[in-house]
Order: structure tokens, then C-alpha cells, then sequence
């Protein structure tokens, strides 16, 4: 009897382990923007969005919290800021990182330490608890196709819609060596597939973090995680 209950255990729990990637995928996280209604929050958003395409310095050091974070650690403030995005490059990762943080909207996260903020995009803030946030990820958008290969022209194995999703790696560059896309490879029931990078994005990313204050928004982070 002992014998039968210890192999019943064993079962169920290989059928846990291999069923960790099923539960994940069938896991969803639709997009949110808790802050859609605020008059303000609207204004100023399009505001910066504006600023970034024109590439305006001094818009975005001007609605800067002097102790903005950085990173998780890392030394906070405006010139730690302008130095580690390189804000005097023309090729600054700015101009491309927080604008596609901000068109996914985003949602507010209450911190042990200080000011509930808005942070974009919603994906830290809605960020389940039970799901690990280092080997999973997030379709941002609807019906994005699994390919077999990391090739637009390969097999469509599947379509997900706003599924969290085992990654079994984050940067994988296109099967044509002429091709610029690059693709995440990922878990779902089907086995092992490959989705445009743009189309997913990890809860541990750059997140932009911001507070409502009487002179008017401000950002408080720009980090992995939101700092």
C-alpha cells in the first residue's frame, strides 16, 4: 500500500511539473490603463510622447523627480539620469524605450516606501504573484502568431492573446541572417515556438514610474521593474 501511494505521489507530481508551462500559458494578462480618465494624466502623457519624438532634452530633465530612480540599486538623481541613457547621444535609448512603455498603458503600484505611482507599462503593476517574473512574459497584443521557426514565413503553430507564457529565451535573431527581427522563443501546448519580440514583454523590463504633485507629473523611475 505504501508502495502504491508513493508512486500515486510521484505521478501527480510529474504531472505538476510538466504541466507548469500549460498553466502558465493559459494564464492571461489583458492590458489595463487605470489612468485613461484622468484629464491630467492624458495631457501630460501626450505631452511627453511629443517631446520624445521631437527628441527634447530639456522636456524630459525638466519633468524629472530629483531623486528619480535608475535602476534597482543604483545611484538616483537627474545626472545619474542623463548619464546612463546617454541623453546627449542622437541615438539614446530613450527615444525608444519609454515611448513603448507608455502606448501600453499603464497601472498604479502601491510601494513599501512612499507615493502610490502610475507606472507604464501596466505589465509590472498586474503582474500576478504566483507566476515567476524572470522566465515568463507577457503578449501585449491580440492573436499574435506562434511560428515553428524564427521566421515570419515559418508554420503558424498557434495564436495567443494577452497569454503569459514560459520563455525559454529572450533574443533569438531571424533563421535569414538579412532579416532584422529578432524573436523570443517560448513554451506553449504545442511545444516550443517563436513570437516577434515586439509583441511580448517581460515584467523585469524598463518600466517609467510617475507621481501626481501640485507642479504637475513627475517621473520617479525609469528601471528595470520600475526600480
Amino acid at each position: 500500500m505504501r508502495g502504491f501511494t508513493t508512486r500515486l505521489l510521484l505521478a501527480i507530481l510529474v504531472v505538476a511539473v510538466l504541466a507548469e508551462p500549460l498553466r502558465s500559458q493559459e494564464r492571461k494578462l489583458e492590458p489595463a490603463d487605470e489612468a485613461a480618465k484622468d484629464a491630467s494624466w492624458v495631457s501630460f502623457k501626450n505631452r511627453l510622447l511629443a517631446a520624445l519624438e521631437k527628441r527634447d532634452r530639456k522636456f524630459v530633465l525638466g519633468i524629472l523627480d530629483r531623486n528619480v530612480r535608475n535602476s534597482l540599486k543604483g545611484p538616483r538623481g537627474i545626472a545619474e539620469f542623463r548619464k546612463r541613457w546617454e541623453l546627449d547621444a542622437e541615438d539614446s535609448l530613450l527615444w525608444r524605450e519609454l515611448p513603448a512603455a507608455l502606448f501600453l498603458g499603464a497601472a498604479y503600484v502601491k510601494r513599501e516606501k512612499g507615493r502610490r505611482e502610475l507606472c507604464a507599462p501596466y505589465v509590472l503593476a498586474r503582474w500576478p504573484e504566483d507566476v515567476d517574473p524572470f522566465v515568463h512574459g507577457a503578449i501585449i497584443t491580440k492573436e499574435v502568431l506562434v511560428k515553428a521557426e524564427p521566421s515570419s514565413d515559418s508554420r503558424t503553430l498557434q495564436a495567443l492573446s494577452y497569454d503569459i507564457v514560459s520563455v525559454a529565451d529572450w533574443e533569438v535573431a531571424d533563421r535569414n541572417a538579412a532579416v532584422k527581427q529578432h524573436w523570443v522563443k517560448v513554451k506553449v501546448r504545442s511545444g516550443e515556438g517563436y513570437v516577434p519580440e515586439e509583441q511580448i514583454r517581460s515584467p523585469i523590463e524598463h518600466s517609467a514610474c510617475f507621481v501626481k504633485t501640485e507642479d504637475g507629473w513627475r517621473m520617479t523611475g525609469l528601471a528595470p521593474g520600475g526600480g
